[in-house]
């Protein structure tokens, strides 16, 4: 799949997100759950690290900011999306239906 693509589907799951943050604040501690385990599973790899620290600094944050680091739509916003720990946050049907809508929209274009 075309990383065009990929940027595309990051960036509505982190739409669909932003959107439903302030109704669920526990995605924030679902958020740093993932990063914890994500960095004991990933202690070898530096880059991952790095990435899990930023994404917790980021947390720490007002609301606000948050929702406003997932919604860049410049490089940095997309370098993060890429270790965005919300996964989970979404219904696994939600998630299937972003990315074949978006999939079905490069078809078509």
């Amino acid at each position: 799949m075309d990383h065009r693509v990929l940027d595309r589907i990051s960036l509505e799951l982190a739409r669909e997100i932003a959107r439903g943050l302030r109704d669920h604040p526990e995605w924030i501690d679902l958020a740093r759950d993932n990063l914890d385990r994500w960095s004991k599973r990933n202690a070898g790899a530096p880059g991952l690290v790095r990435a899990y620290a930023e994404w917790r600094a980021i947390l720490d944050r007002p609301m606000n900011e948050i929702i406003e680091t997932l919604l860049r739509e410049d490089d940095e916003g997309q370098r993060l999306r890429q270790n965005s720990p919300f996964a989970g946050a979404l219904s696994p049907r939600m998630v299937w239906e972003i990315k074949r809508r978006i999939k079905d929209e490069t078809r078509a274009a």
